[in-house]
């Protein structure tokens, strides 16, 4: 079935701000909150406008729907990842009103409200840029790098208790990491959920933390990884190492590796093919000549020059210019003529001048 448009299940314009988005959500979700709501169809509508609203609150989500629509929402992000980091608690000022248990009935966690014991979580995904020349994105490159990231402590296991002890069960919020006060109000029954203070949210306290982590669970390793950069990329470009990024209690994130192509000495490139300058003198510019062009690949390429070439002329060598990316073919490499003109000139290069300027008057 295909998907509306998330601006017109939250009724906003493209050109809404996050306020608007914020206050239409807010109006649409308290309509359509299935506790409140006997309308067959209101849970399904209450999962669509917070599908909606979680990907238009959040920058990069948004600019990823503008681009490609659902379909880049789909193939970037899974169902958890859509609704991690958004806060819905405050929207509705930390008032449960029933919402952190719906939440977690459709989507298996409270999604922002409250922190509570904190939920089984993906480990966060990971950065890491890599600077490679021309001829690399060429030929393509394997390369070696070092990667810092949070794994689960050893020593402990990731309980954060020194080993042979283990945490023991909160005395204030009696293992479930929340603390709520209810009160009633003319709109009926709210529940304000708060993280409890001597826990932190955990459910249990550590009394004898472990040495090597400080009681954390977790600790900063550097790794080798070998990557594999195809040939063809282009600048900007971001390989995706699955698993390889931050390690969490529902396993690891991703490693994303953006390359970065340095500026050639002599190359350009705009897309798939190359642009290189040659210089020739007057005589060769009009008596024509053939010249050796250098390219990418350390191969020389003879290039007949046509007399009457004009400063700025371009011409092409099929082929020789960057693979295509996941595919066969080249592009092609221009040669862009300029005509090189001295600045001293010997007496008898200079009347040889003067006699063929007098030829070009008659």
């Amino acid at each position: 079935m295909t998907k509306e448009d998330y601006y017109k299940i939250l009724g906003m314009d493209r050109k809404a701000d996050k306020r608007e988005i914020k206050k239409s959500y807010r109006k649409l979700a308290l309509k359509y909150h299935p506790d409140k709501n006997p309308s067959k169809d209101a849970e399904d509508k209450f999962k669509e406008i917070s599908e909606a609203y979680a990907v238009l609150s959040d920058d990069e989500k948004r600019k990823m729907y503008d681009k490609y629509g659902h379909a880049g929402i789909d193939q970037q992000y899974s169902s958890e990842d859509i609704f991690r980091g958004v806060d819905f608690g405050d929207i509705f000022g930390g008032m449960s009103f029933g919402f952190d248990d719906i939440f977690e009935q459709f989507f298996g966690h409270r999604a922002g409200f409250g922190r509570g014991r904190q939920a089984r979580q993906r480990g966060a995904d990971l950065r890491y840029d890599v600077r490679i020349d021309l001829e690399d994105a060429y030929n393509g490159l394997k390369k070696e790098i070092r990667v810092p990231r949070t794994e689960i402590c050893d020593n402990c296991n990731g309980s954060g208790a020194k080993p042979g002890t283990n945490p023991k069960m909160c005395s204030q919020c009696n293992g479930t990491g929340q603390m709520k006060h209810s009160s009633r109000t003319t709109f009926g029954m709210f529940t304000q959920v708060s993280t409890c203070n001597k826990c932190r949210g955990e459910g249990k306290v550590i009394e004898k933390y472990c040495p090597k982590c400080s009681g954390s669970g977790k600790v900063q390793v550097t790794r080798n990884i070998d990557i594999k950069i195809p040939n063809g990329i282009d600048d900007g470009s971001q390989l995706r190492l699955v698993g390889e990024g931050e390690i969490g209690s529902a396993g690891s994130g991703n490693l994303y590796i953006v390359v970065h192509i340095k500026e050639h000495t002599k190359f350009r490139r705009m897309g798939k093919d190359l642009y290189i300058s040659k210089m020739i003198s007057f005589p060769e510019a009009s008596l024509g000549t053939k010249i050796d062009i250098e390219t990418i690949d350390g191969s020389i390429e003879k290039l007949r020059v046509p007399e009457g070439t004009q400063n700025g002329e371009v011409f092409r060598i099929r082929k020789k210019g960057m693979p295509f990316l996941h595919g066969r073919g080249y592009g092609d490499l221009y040669v862009e003529i300029h005509i090189d003109t001295p600045r001293k000139l010997s007496k008898k290069a200079k009347h040889l001048l003067e006699e063929l300027n007098d030829e070009f008057k008659k």
